[in-house]
């Protein structure tokens, strides 16, 4: 007789015994045994301090690869851009049109990314002394993409070539009238393709079928800085860039990539993590008028950092095109005059104020839907509000807002008269882009599409309840799955006295941090809540005492109403297990630690 023998991993034991927070999550160390051995190679080999080495083996940093990572430069990582499929067609093209003189137009996206991509590609057309126009549509009368009207008004003022940034992969009719209008087009986009694609002069998207470049996870901006890196090769090759026509200083354009790949939330990892980390530095040194008119209108103190870009100004940028004028912020990004872009970053800050207002307005009616439609229906899978007259510039945003509270896939649909816009958002292992274009297959929503995390859609009143409905047996199976393995990955424990600014910054090598590479969690065990406060803007405003005495400043952002905030207020004067994220905040020059709060746990 034999005994089987398991082989299954036993369960991850609990980080402080914690298997279920106020937030109803299981805290688990982030380094298993391979990679805490992983972590001690990595100490001994380079001799980095052991925190940023198990912050290193968390994000499986090779040992090998441990000084490329802690030191990503854009020239060891960009491939040769004819890597890319249609790379060769479409830089041949655009040279054809600097080198003949040829009236380009540029045609955008309303959206951070598009803003970025379409400022980058007029600058080194610029450089090639070309004067292209650029195009913007407008988020509610035109909606995404190329459109026939948008065209024929290019095309009757004279322009020879169009290229699209960020959008146009699946544009077939548009671009079948541009070629009855005589104008080329040349597609530079990530978006998800067909099998089939458009009939144009040049088409660069790595995430087309035939493309096996590997470079997927860039954003339009990226992949346009790569274009324009084969474009001035191509033509110095013909002997194009002469004294008094230099080359662009493509590496000084990088402050456009970073604040693309931030705002577009991209990965990452790998090149994108070069563009970051060097755009910040250009950045910085606030040579482009726009963005510094920006920085100042969003009143940015201290040292720029990731965060800045995503939280900051992007939105920002992206209030033009959800509420205002699309075409404010690549006119702001590529203004030379000080003055003008004063006046648009002070209109942005306007449009972004007036942005979080209605924002604010529809969060809660649709919050107030979804409570009584979950009150009814608790174990619901999705979460859907809709509301007559809501302003489609900001459904996306409300998605995401119901996304957070309700821990669920959220949709929010903005209806006028009869039939909606609408965008999804979701949680990480579902996919709410399949889901919306299998309602477009089964007749449910006019269109839609998108990818896993995020999709929009435009639907009949009508079908409303047909539609969620399929949502629900859609994703029902996912989000139980996604919502049973409810974790937060713990990087390390430290006390508020370790917190220190040096300790910050010895943490922020192994970034810039954001989606791909995620901020290091840092638990504070057994601290005392010395004190505790709702302020303004829904945050819970904490100061964390050790038990030496030390302590931390801490916050909870939009946490007042929910549980992590009222577990919070209610731990004042006892001890409790802290979960958060470290960042400096600068003030008068001075810099101060503060602790970004992500969980709370009574003591087990």
């Amino acid at each position: 007789m034999s005994l089987a023998v398991s082989t299954a991993l036993p369960p991850p034991r609990a980080f402080l015994g914690v298997e279920q927070s106020a937030t109803g999550r299981f805290w688990r160390d982030r380094l298993d045994l391979r990679s805490s051995q992983a972590a001690l190679a990595i100490v001994q080999r380079h001799g980095v301090p052991e925190l940023l080495a198990r912050v290193l083996a968390g994000r499986d940093v090779a040992i090998d690869e441990v000084e490329a990572f802690l030191d990503p430069t854009v020239r060891r990582l960009l491939p040769d851009p004819d890597t890319l499929t249609g790379m060769q067609a479409a830089v041949a093209r655009l040279a054809d049109a600097v080198a003949s003189g040829e009236q380009v137009a540029v045609f955008g996206d309303y959206d951070v990314d598009g803003a970025t991509s379409t400022a980058l590609l007029v600058e080194v057309l610029r450089a090639g002394e070309l004067d292209p126009w650029f195009h913007i549509p407008d988020r509610i009368f035109e909606g995404y993409g190329p459109n026939i009207p948008a065209i024929e008004q290019l095309a009757a003022r004279g322009a020879k070539l169009l290229v699209t940034v960020d959008c146009g992969t699946m544009s077939f009719e548009p671009f079948a009238r541009a070629h009855e209008l005589g104008l080329d087009v040349v597609v530079i986009d990530h978006h998800q393709a067909g099998e089939t694609l458009p009939d144009v002069a040049g088409l660069v998207n790595p995430n087309r079928a035939d493309d096996l470049s590997g470079l997927g996870h860039l954003c339009a901006a990226g992949l346009v800085f790569v274009v324009a890196v084969g474009l001035v090769r191509e033509l110095r090759r013909r002997g194009w860039w002469q004294a008094a026509r230099p080359e662009p200083d493509l590496l000084a354009m990088l402050d456009l990539v970073a604040l693309g790949t931030v705002a577009d939330v991209v990965p990452l990892i790998g090149l994108n993590r070069a563009f970051v980390t060097k755009g910040l530095i250009a950045m910085r040194r606030r040579e482009r008028p726009g963005l510094t008119a920006l920085m100042d209108a969003a009143r940015l103190n201290g040292p720029l950092k990731c965060w800045h870009l995503g939280f900051l100004l992007g939105p920002r940028i992206n209030a033009g095109g959800r509420i205002g004028d699309a075409t404010l912020g690549t006119r702001l990004l590529l203004s030379k005059d000080p003055v003008e872009a004063g006046a648009i970053a002070v209109e942005l800050d306007r449009l972004n104020a007036e942005r979080q207002a209605v924002e604010r307005t529809i969060v809660m009616e649709a919050e107030a839907e979804a409570d009584a439609a979950l009150g009814t229906q608790s174990q619901g899978a999705v979460v859907l509000a809709s509301g007559q007259g809501w302003h489609p510039g900001v459904v996306g945003l409300v998605a995401a807002r119901l996304k957070e509270k309700f821990g669920r896939p959220a949709f929010a649909v903005a209806f006028t008269g009869d039939v909606g816009a609408g965008s999804a958002r979701s949680i990480p292992g579902v996919d709410v882009g399949r889901a919306v274009r299998g309602a477009v297959e089964r007749g449910l929503l006019v269109k839609g599409g998108g990818h896993a995390m995020a999709a929009g859609l435009t639907v009949e009143r009508g079908r409303l309840g047909a539609l969620r409905a399929y949502l629900e047996e859609a994703l029902s199976g996912a989000v139980e799955d996604a919502r049973a393995v409810d974790e937060l990955a713990i990087d390390g424990a430290l006390s508020a006295g370790a917190a220190t600014p040096e300790l910050v910054e010895l943490v922020e090598r192994a970034g810039p941090y954001g989606a791909g590479n995620p901020q290091p969690v840092f638990a504070f065990p057994a601290h005392r809540v010395a004190h505790a406060e709702a302020g303004s803007a829904d945050q819970v405003r904490v100061r964390l005492r050790a038990s030496d005495g030390s302590t931390v400043s801490a916050v909870a952002f939009r946490a007042a109403q929910g549980p992590l905030g009222k577990a919070l207020l209610g731990a004042r004067g006892r001890q409790v297990h802290v979960a958060g994220t470290l960042d400096l905040d600068s003030w008068q020059g001075r810099s101060q630690v503060s602790l970004r709060i992500t969980d709370v746990s009574e003591q087990g």
